[in-house]
């Protein structure tokens, strides 16, 4: 039979029974979903992601629909089918249920598929020969139920996806329960069908995983398309701007989705992008880009935000430093990765390694911070507690103006790009480590007083420059790699000729009032100054003429 071979046929036919009130309205997404999910019911497929915009028909052909053909060829397999309420997925289930009761399913398949009287619930029935549909919801108890098909219909409540518990309750509920439901997982198939709320949602976290089969279908063309349709070889093109569904949206339509949704909702509900294009909060236009940083810097710092979880799907470690002169701050320098708790300290002290001269570390107050200040407190001076005001939002708000202004600058690389990108998604990226760090240091920004002290101290990174170069790329990797602290800097090392305790003393240009008695004590202001120390003559009281601040400029 024709209908059998042909889901797209059979959506129209069975459209009537669904919505007798509503004409069919043909659209070429339909076609391209059906036969996709053709190629799903002969195991060709077997890991589907569907993202389409709200209202588009995606429930009746992919969750109601869908199921219910099958039963025209195999009746005896097994649905699972899901989604994030109670009362959508009863109502999916009452749906299919209503396709396979009606007069005209009978008349065609009544000898194949016929509901047992002892198993015809809302939420589960069984056919004459066996075969199972089962209707839950996220969080949705299924122990003991199998299936050969499983489908996902809206896995996230719009309104609760912001949060990271509402979200990773989703995200368990599938690693650890739906995706384990499947009675035979070499041949069983899955098909996630939403529109994107995050990043981290669910499409974000299973297309991670690789291995997905994904359709991604926006409500406005942001470029040229052309859609090839697997079955049939069918070739459908859509030009930059072209809209879905001309016959039900108009541009004005659209427009006033946009208005009600914010650019954050639009983007990804209709754009199945879940930052705007241009970015969100912190748009990608407002950061300026260099290619060589300034010779030297009103004022340097670390800004550091820590976890030690060390595992696939914990947050990162990010370490940046970042230099200021006048308004302007440029990015020179980031550290990121899954680090345990002895490669972070290893990492911190690379850092200060390689930019001596960035003396203030900021680490948050909170989480894992404080256990990095404890350890390193006496190590490294400069350490900087700052507790965080409000949340991350709204610290990164606070943040916003002076980047609009154009008073941010990153380096032309590749984790500046990745950096970027993670900003103009934030909130909904799935991490956020790096605009956290990057918002910490603009608060201590904000909140510090510059004067002559700074300035002088960027006359020293100028001098020290060329004293002692600053460890390699590969000394910093193989550190944070093997977990172990970089080489200890040689600012106090005996100079040629003295004797350990010999030395006087001594007088650093880059604070003006550091002088040392026979042995090394650090700066009076450790939360500026490391390793000021000079290598003079013992007894001398002034730096002999050429001798300049042993501590390292970038």
């Amino acid at each position: 039979m024709t209908l059998e071979r042909d889901l797209g046929g059979y959506v129209r036919a069975a459209w009537p029974i669904l919505e007798p009130a509503t004409p069919f309205s043909e659209n070429w997404h339909v076609d391209l979903i059906a036969e996709y999910l053709m190629l799903v019911r002969r195991r060709e497929i077997k890991r589907l992601i569907i993202n389409v915009p709200p209202r588009t028909g995606k429930s009746n052909l992919i969750t109601v629909m869908f199921p219910t053909w099958v039963w025209t060829q195999e009746p005896h397999t097994r649905f699972i089918c899901s989604s994030y309420a109670d009362s959508l997925s009863t109502k999916h289930s009452i749906d299919r249920r209503d396709i396979i009761s009606s007069p005209w399913y009978q008349q065609l398949w009544g000898d194949r598929v016929t509901l047992a009287d002892d198993q015809n619930l809302k939420t589960e029935y069984r056919n004459s020969a066996r075969g199972v549909m089962v209707a839950t919801s996220t969080g949705g108890g299924i122990v003991g139920k199998g299936a050969d098909f499983i489908v996902i219909d809206d896995p996230h409540n719009p309104l609760q996806v912001l949060s990271d518990v509402e979200r990773a309750t989703a995200l368990r509920y599938f690693d650890t329960a739906l995706s384990t439901r499947l009675d035979d997982p070499k041949r069983g198939c899955i098909v996630l069908v939403m529109q994107r709320l995050h990043e981290g949602d669910l499409t974000g976290h299973l297309l991670a995983k690789q291995g997905w089969e994904h359709i991604c279908i926006p409500a406005e063309a942001e470029r040229d398309e052309v859609w090839k349709f697997p079955v049939s070889g069918r070739r459908y093109e859509r030009k930059t701007g072209e809209v879905l569904w001309p016959a039900r949206w108009s541009m004005e339509v659209l427009d006033r989705f946009k208005n009600d949704l914010g650019s954050y909702g639009y983007a990804g509900q209709f754009q199945q992008r879940p930052s705007p294009a241009e970015g969100g909060i912190l748009k990608r236009g407002w950061w300026k880009r260099f290619e060589t940083a300034p010779e030297k810097f009103d004022q340097m710092i670390q800004s550091w935000d820590f976890t030690f979880k060390d595992s696939k799907g914990s947050d990162f470690v990010v370490g940046q430093v970042w230099g200021r002169v006048g308004s302007n701050k440029y990015l020179l320098d980031q550290i990121r990765g899954k680090f345990s708790f002895t490669a972070s300290l290893a990492a911190m002290r690379t850092m200060t390694q390689r930019w001596p001269a960035a003396t203030a570390k900021i680490v948050e107050d909170k989480a894992n911070g404080p256990a990095i200040i404890d350890t390193l407190r006496n190590e490294l001076s400069g350490i900087v507690p700052l507790s965080p005001q409000g949340s991350k939002l709204a610290r990164a708000q606070a943040a916003a103006p002076e980047l609009e202004a154009g008073n941010y600058w990153l380096p032309q690389t590749l984790w500046a790009e990745e950096f970027m990108e993670e900003c103009a998604a934030f909130p909904n990226a799935t991490h956020d480590d790096m605009v956290d760090a990057w918002s910490q240091a603009a608060c201590r920004f904000r909140t510090s007083s510059f004067g002559i002290f700074e300035f002088y101290c960027g006359e020293a990174q100028i001098a020290a420059r060329e004293a002692a170069p600053a460890p390699t790329d590969l000394q910093i990797l193989n550190a944070i790699e093997h977990e172990i602290p970089p080489p200890a800097p040689d600012a106090g090392k005996v100079a040629s000729g003295e004797k350990e305790g010999d030395r006087g003393p001594r007088y650093c240009p880059a604070c003006g009032n550091c002088e040392y008695d026979g042995q090394i004590k650090g700066c009076p202001d450790p939360s500026r100054f490391t390793d000021c120390e000079l290598e003079v003559a013992p007894g001398a009281k002034e730096p002999p003429s050429g001798v300049v601040c042993r501590r390292r400029g970038p």
